[in-house]
């Protein structure tokens, strides 16, 4: 899709002009596929401020680049970052913007050693505000990756029995995520059984489920590039009076949350939603991890939902509601949507829920 990818560069160009430089290296993955549209484990962008952008890319990649990115000049370099500094000087670039928090202080070095080269300054996060709004093509890919997922899930759940390890289960959730035509997890899928739940990022290991164990399930499908992120809870067996209760607190929690979730929402006030319900429960000091992030190209992106940080949704933006409660030496409950924020009629909006598996407890 040249036209979209070429309309994403008009875009950062304008902001790579406005911070007054000739030109930007982006070496970041995700946002030179963002780009570009190229998949690769070694490119980089030039994008001058104003005119065509280069690409470079190594021989393993060139053949799929003139094929895919066929509307940009591409230059085929092991070293794709020097090969464009260097491109950039030669073409009369004075100043060039570089992603400073992807390039490593080693690389920097490098950068500076090229001698009469362009000066170098910090772009920001530029490319990663301009990814946070995405536009249908993007959500139509997260919104079947999220499909992906509720299947996958759906398909494993007779799989939750008693003698069975986290780990096991875990694999059998990533093969019937591919199985039902994700490109792969999305992140490592997470287990938590029993005592485990109260670690919020648990690595599932070899603790055999046992009955009375609430389990909670993080997973996510890659598809094309987008990153779905769903998390349930289930029990196995008859849950206990407090696992109930905390399920339900984190259950009204996550509805509150994604209430909030609207158009010009402050980010701070969507995690007070969710966490001032969980505190007025007496659980607040069982909940301290963020509400949520932003996905696309990357599983956890910008916005960041959570206490002390700044700015406001915006239409068009797919985030995750996740509270959580975690009892040290018992286990836990988390329950993760995935949404995309969405502007209604009236002055708010409502999301739009992408991971439509049940939120009810299920008890297996």
């Amino acid at each position: 899709m040249p036209e979209m990818h070429a309309a994403r560069r008009a875009r950062a160009q304008e902001k790579i002009a406005a911070l007054g430089c000739d030109a930007a290296l982006i070496t970041s993955l995700p946002n030179v596929r963002y780009l570009t549209g190229l998949v690769s484990s070694n490119a980089a962008v030039l994008l001058p401020a104003s005119g065509p952008a280069v690409l470079a890319t190594d021989s393993r990649y060139a053949e799929a680049a003139a094929r895919d990115c066929a509307d940009i000049e591409l230059v085929s370099e092991r070293g794709t970052e020097i090969a464009l500094a260097a491109l950039a000087g030669r073409r009369g670039a004075r100043t060039l913007a570089f992603e400073a928090q992807e390039v490593t202080v080693e690389r920097y070095e490098a950068l500076q050693e090229l001698g009469r080269g362009p000066q170098l300054v910090p772009l920001g996060r530029a490319i990663e505000e301009l990814r946070t709004v995405k536009d249908e093509t993007e959500i139509a890919l997260l919104t079947r990756a999220c499909a992906i997922t509720c299947a996958a899930f759906a398909g494993v759940l007779p799989l939750i029995t008693a003698g069975r390890s986290e780990r096991a289960l875990a694999l059998a959730l990533e093969r019937a995520m591919t199985d039902h035509g994700a490109d792969g997890p999305a992140f490592a899928s997470i287990v938590a059984s029993g005592p485990n739940g109260a670690t919020p990022h648990h690595a599932p290991g070899e603790r055999r489920l046992e009955p009375g164990d609430l389990i909670t399930i993080d997973c996510g499908a890659r598809l094309g590039g987008y990153h779905a992120d769903m998390t349930r809870t289930v029990a196995l067996g008859e849950p206990a009076g407090w696992q109930r209760e905390i399920y339900e607190v984190v259950a009204a929690a996550q509805l509150a949350g994604i209430a909030a979730a609207v158009p010009g929402a402050d980010l701070e006030a969507v995690d007070a939603a969710a966490r001032d319900l969980i505190a007025a429960a007496g659980y607040g000091e069982c909940f301290q991890h963020g509400l949520g992030h932003g996905v696309g190209l990357e599983v956890h992106e910008a916005p960041i939902i959570g206490y002390g940080r700044t700015g406001t949704l915006m239409d068009r933006v797919p985030v995750t509601v996740e509270p959580g409660i975690y009892l040290p030496g018992k286990g836990g409950v988390r329950i993760e949507d995935t949404l995309v924020v969405r502007a209604g009629a009236g002055a708010a909006g409502a999301a739009e829920i992408l991971t439509a598996t049940t939120k009810e407890l299920l008890v297996l």
